[in-house]
């Protein structure tokens, strides 16, 4: 008998269904030598330290770090589970052959070995049906390709080499945090601090942020423009840091002709956008509807059970070889729908460049696109996300958009100034896509320019425009997954972006996760489109004082070496051995450091540098009149300098201390008051 194993009861239906496979029982479904079954996703997890030994249930620092020389497997404690375990147990153990059709990637290969492990039966035969839609064509067509499973050995090894990476390292981190500064002043309850090998290095990539914001102090500075034929001329040269220059030569050329010295056209190509993997779907749908990466995702994974998109969790904006024949005919099944969009294309002779086809940048799974089934009912999100898949698949195969670039010089009294404008000469791709509305910086950049001549000469309207530099902007899930992605590099290039993938934090598969767990843990905050650092989120930040668990760049290295695994390129065990080693000097490290008071922080008030008084603390910007002033006690208890330091992290106002309702727990467990809330204590907390 075969079995097959599939991660969810939709999918074995699916397959049911292709191969006509109708008899229906508990837990999975038989017939013509074949039993179709299924997981709900991960039904197996690690075992928790209690579980190797009861002394481990308690929190004690003597206890660190606990790093298991082997690993055991349990069953995750949902309503179901252990029922239909059981029954993919007993059909393994009589299957002659078992198939894994479990999501073609890490976390799907992960599902299915730790079913097999848990059950005893890794020394069947087993194959792999890597799947990359679930029409009933790709469906077909994947068991006629059926891979032999050990195959994929180095992509489990990848997968639990994740596994067991984030148990070691945030099991550990989490348990001293919360034991070495989580306490309270009386009782066993502590503040959970929740600590992860992923998680920590985007929280501090958005503390870093909100940092850079708070501490911007926006500097003057002063441009020189003039308007000549309604259109905006700039100075040609460096924007003025201080209103005199500017004046002196705004004067100079009033009532003075405005001369034409140059002009200049240059021929521009934009080319098509290319294809989506999971991130750039998930920042386009945030930008331009506000969904969260999380909603994409479910909505993306939707559309994939439904047969209307490919396999969504694909790191991949390319299609193999092999696609070629196929893409023609979806175009045809979608004319149905989008006759008008695909009207214009040749689809007998589509233009396959390099930015489509690309075999050696399809690695589990190319690009996701429209599978050319006909949506009927689905939701409001899947509506949005399929329109931008399907879109973006036809404007792929669109022309290139080609822009003229006029540049038009002038002077006056001998002082440069330039003008610059586009014009569409034939818009290609862009017909697709709705015109975004543009800034007024950007519109001065994109006039619609007259015919100009080189030597005309007329008058003009000079001015003086005062501004402010600006601070970063505040993350949004489209920039934060795109730091994400680059390693926590602001990119924009796609060739860059391209080259930092192998580094780029967590997978496409899990950043959305990633976001979603800090916002449930009040790590950070959603304001509007916006993502925040909460005081919780800082508070945690500025205790680690390892850099390395904060690093964005390590956490990216990580990444690299897994995936090297997956193409056996470096062994599962020398990656583990230097997370047990990182986890030991951790551990170690942190026992000895103390919080860095070198720097005390920035004013809530004015953003400036806190400095040590002889009787308290202030703003070193007191001459220009800030009135910031911390004295170092509370409730008659002198305060230490590491407490002191937390205050001034969180941006604590003066006496009497003005704490936020949700920080004053977690600041007052660090001054050692009692608690008049209890806190749930950490083993009853979500991990």
């Amino acid at each position: 008998m075969k079995v097959i194993i599939a991660e969810k009861p939709s999918v074995a239906r699916d397959i049911a269904s292709v191969l006509q496979i109708k008899d229906k029982r508990a837990g999975f479904i038989a017939g013509r030598g074949c039993a179709i079954t299924w997981a709900f996703g991960h039904l197996v997890t690690l075992q928790e330290p209690g579980e190797y030994d009861s002394a481990l249930k308690k929190w004690t620092l003597n206890s660190l770090p606990f790093i298991p020389k082997e690993f055991h497997l349990k069953l995750i404690s949902n309503s179901g589970v252990a029922q239909q375990f059981e029954t993919i147990k007993a059909l393994c153990e009589k299957a002659d052959e078992i198939i894994c059709a479990t999501d073609a990637g890490r976390e799907g290969e992960l599902i299915f070995r730790y079913i097999l492990a848990l059950s005893n039966c890794e020394n069947k035969p087993i194959r792999r049906l890597w799947l990359n839609s679930l029409t009933p064509d790709a469906i077909q067509e994947a068991f006629k390709n059926l891979k032999e499973g050990h195959e994929y050995d180095s992509l489990y090894d990848a997968a639990r080499c994740r596994s067991e990476a984030d148990w070691i390292v945030g099991l550990n981190a989490t348990r001293y945090f919360t034991v070495r500064h989580g306490r309270t002043g009386g009782g066993n309850d502590r503040v959970l601090w929740s600590i992860g090998r992923v998680q920590t290095p985007v929280l501090a990539m958005i503390v870093h942020r909100d940092d850079e914001i708070l501490n911007f102090t926006p500097q003057p500075f002063w441009e020189l423009a003039t308007l000549y034929r309604e259109v905006t001329f700039k100075y040609d040269g460096k924007r003025f840091q201080k209103p005199e220059k500017a004046q002196e030569l705004l004067e100079k050329i009033k009532g003075e002709p405005f001369n034409i010295t140059s002009i200049e056209g240059k021929d521009k190509k934009e080319q098509p956008p290319q294809l989506f993997d999971l991130t750039s779907l998930q920042r386009e749908a945030n930008k331009l509807h506000g969904l969260s990466a999380a909603d994409t995702l479910k909505a993306t994974q939707t559309l994939y059970e439904a047969k209307l998109v490919t396999y969504p969790r694909t790191d991949s904006r390319y299609l193999s070889n092999d696609m070629k024949p196929r893409v023609p005919k979806i175009m045809e099944q979608l004319k149905a729908q989008w006759a008008e969009q695909i009207q214009p294309l040749n689809l007998a002779s589509l233009p396959f460049t390099k930015r489509i086809i690309n075999n050696k940048k399809v690695t589990d799974h190319h690009a996701v696109i429209p599978t050319g089934m006909q949506p009927r009912q689905i939701g409001y999100n899947e509506q949005l996300v399929y329109k931008l898949i399907t879109t973006q698949f036809i404007a792929a195969f669109y022309p290139v958009c080609l822009k003229k670039i006029t540049t038009v010089n002038g002077e006056s009294c001998q002082v440069e100034f330039q003008a610059k404008g586009t014009q569409i000469v034939k818009p290609g791709w862009t017909i697709l896509f709705p015109k975004p509305k543009k800034k007024s910086a950007e519109e001065e950049d994109d006039q619609q320019m007259p015919a100009f001549e080189k030597g005309e000469s007329g008058p003009h309207e000079p001015v003086l425009r005062e501004g402010k530099t600006k601070p970063p902007q505040h993350f949004t899930e489209n920039s934060l997954l795109g730091a994400m992605e680059a390693a926590g590099k602001q990119v924009d290039d796609d060739a860059m972006r391209e080259a930092l993938k192998e580094r780029g934090i967590g997978t496409p598969a899990t950043r959305a996760a990633i976001i979603e767990t800090l916002l449930r843990r009040n790590y950070i905050q959603r304001n509007k489109k916006q993502i925040l650092a909460t005081d919780m989120g800082r508070c945690l930040i500025a205790l680690l004082q390892d850099p390395m668990l904060k690093s964005p760049e390590m956490t990216g290295e990580w990444e690299e070496k897994l995936k090297k695994i997956e193409r056996n390129e470096i062994k599962a065990t020398d990656f583990m051995d230097n997370i047990a080693e990182y986890t030991r000097n951790l551990i170690k490290t942190s026992s000895v450091n103390r919080v860095d008071i070198s720097r005390w922080g920035s004013c809530p008030l004015c953003g400036k540098e806190i400095i040590r008084g002889k009787r308290a603390y202030g703003c070193s910007g007191w001459k220009e009149g800030c009135p910031y002033i911390l004295e170092p006690t509370y409730k008659e208890q002198q305060l230490t300098p590491a407490q002191i330091k937390l205050l001034l992290q969180l941006h604590i106002l003066p006496q009497p201390i003005q704490i936020k309702e949700e920080s004053r727990l977690l600041v007052l467990s660090h001054l050692g008051q009692p608690m008049d809330i209890n806190i749930p204590s950490a083993d009853k907390q979500k991990k």
